[in-house]
C-alpha cells in the first residue's frame, strides 16, 4: 500500500491489521535502538493550521526512529498551484507537480493535511490538493485531512470504538450527531466516520437538520459496505431517536451544501438551530453511550462541559489513538 487518501484502500482485512498493529505499539513499550523509521524522512505539507494533527504525526516518526520534515505553506514554503494545465499568473508561484517530484528526491514518503476552501462545493470535493500530490508522488502519500476524507481520524475512531465496545462492532450503534457550530465545517471527518463504522458492520445513524446531508456518494458507499458487514446506515431528522439506545454519540458539525460559500447565510439559517448540542439530558437518553468527538470541540456551543469532562468522553482517547494508528500506518507503509 502507497496511497492513503480515503482511508479505503487497505480493504477490509488491511484496516483490521492496522488496528491490531496499532494495539500492539500502544500497549508495548518503545524500545530502545532504531525504530522501523530509522534513516526515513517524511516530508508534510500542512497548507492549514493544525494542532493534533502536525503533532502525533511528528511523534510518530520520531517514536519510529524516522524525521519528520514539516512544512507550512506561508510559512517558509511557496504557495501552490495545484491544477493542472494552469496559466500560473497569479499568486501561485510554483506548481505542485515541481515541488512534490523534488520532495520525492528528499523523502520516503509525503503527508499532506489541505483544508477546503468551504467556497465552490463541487470543486472541494475533488480534493485538488491531496489527490493531485498522490498523482505526482513517486513516494508513499498520506492524507492528514482534506474536503472529503480524515482516514488517520477514522483508523483513530475505529480503535476507539473496538476499545470501547470489543473487537466484533458488527450491530454496535453508533449515532453521528450534527451540532450547531459558530462556523461551517467541511465534511471530512464526518465521512470517514460513517465509512469505517459501515466497514465495521456498525448499526450507524446520522442525525442532522434539513440541508446538511452528507455527500450522495459517500453515504451509498457506507451503505453498500454496512450491508456486506451486517449492519446498516440510517439518515434522520429526529435527534431524540438517533440517541435513543445509542452505544456511541459522535457529536460533530459539518456544512450545508446549499449555504456553501455563503457563511453569512448560513449563520442567520442557523440561528434556530442552537438546540442541536449534547448535553447531559441527551447523553441520559442513550444506552450509557460513550461520547466521541475529533477536536478541537467548541464547548458549551457543541458540547456542554460536563459531558466532556465525564466518564464518559472518550475525546481523548481518540487523540491519542492518532499517534498509535499513524505508527502503525507509516511501519506498513514503509515496509517496517
Amino acid at each position: 500500500m502507497d496511497r492513503f487518501v480515503t482511508g479505503l484502500e487497505p480493504g477490509r482485512e488491511g484496516i483490521d491489521a492496522l488496528i491490531d498493529a496499532a494495539q500492539t505499539l500502544k500497549a508495548a513499550p518503545r524500545p530502545g535502538g532504531p525504530g522501523p523509521l530509522a534513516g526515513r524522512s517524511v516530508a508534510a505539507l500542512f497548507l492549514n493550521p493544525s494542532l493534533r494533527t502536525r503533532a502525533s504525526l511528528e511523534a510518530a516518526v520520531v517514536q519510529l526512529g524516522g524525521h519528520l520534515i514539516p512544512l507550512s505553506s506561508g510559512s517558509g514554503i511557496w504557495s501552490l498551484e495545484f491544477r493542472d494545465g494552469a496559466v500560473m499568473d497569479g499568486g501561485a508561484e510554483e506548481h505542485v507537480e515541481d515541488a512534490v517530484g523534488a520532495l520525492c528526491r528528499y523523502a520516503d514518503a509525503l503527508a499532506v493535511r489541505a483544508y477546503p476552501d468551504l467556497v465552490d462545493w463541487q470543486r472541494d470535493r475533488e480534493d485538488l490538493a491531496v489527490r493531485a500530490v498522490a498523482r505526482y508522488a513517486t513516494v508513499p502519500v498520506v492524507n492528514l485531512e482534506s474536503a472529503m476524507y480524515h482516514p488517520c481520524q477514522g483508523l483513530a475512531d475505529l480503535m476507539t470504538w473496538r476499545e470501547v465496545l470489543g473487537r466484533d462492532l458488527r450491530g454496535r450503534r453508533l449515532s453521528l450527531v450534527w451540532t450547531w457550530h459558530p462556523k461551517a465545517l467541511p465534511m471530512a471527518v464526518p465521512d470517514s466516520v460513517v465509512l469505517m463504522a459501515s466497514l465495521a458492520g456498525m448499526d450507524v445513524t446520522v442525525a442532522h437538520p434539513d440541508g446538511y446531508d452528507l455527500d450522495a456518494e459517500v453515504l451509498a458507499t457506507a451503505e453498500r459496505q454496512a450491508g456486506e458487514a451486517g449492519g446498516r446506515v440510517r439518515v434522520t431528522r429526529d435527534r431524540d431517536a438517533a440517541l435513543s439506545g445509542a452505544e456511541v454519540v459522535y457529536a460533530r458539525s459539518w456544512g450545508g451544501v446549499p449555504w456553501y460559500g455563503k457563511g453569512n447565510e448560513e449563520y442567520r439559517h442557523k440561528a434556530r438551530l442552537s438546540h442541536w448540542r449534547i448535553d447531559g439530558m441527551d447523553m441520559a437518553k442513550t444506552a450509557d453511550a460513550t461520547l466521541m468527538h475529533p477536536l478541537p470541540v467548541r464547548r458549551n456551543v457543541e458540547v456542554e462541559d460536563a459531558v466532556l469532562r465525564s466518564p464518559r468522553s472518550a475525546v481523548l482517547r481518540q487523540a491519542e489513538n492518532r499517534l498509535h494508528v499513524q505508527k502503525a500506518l507509516l511501519a506498513r507503509m514503509l515496509g517496517g
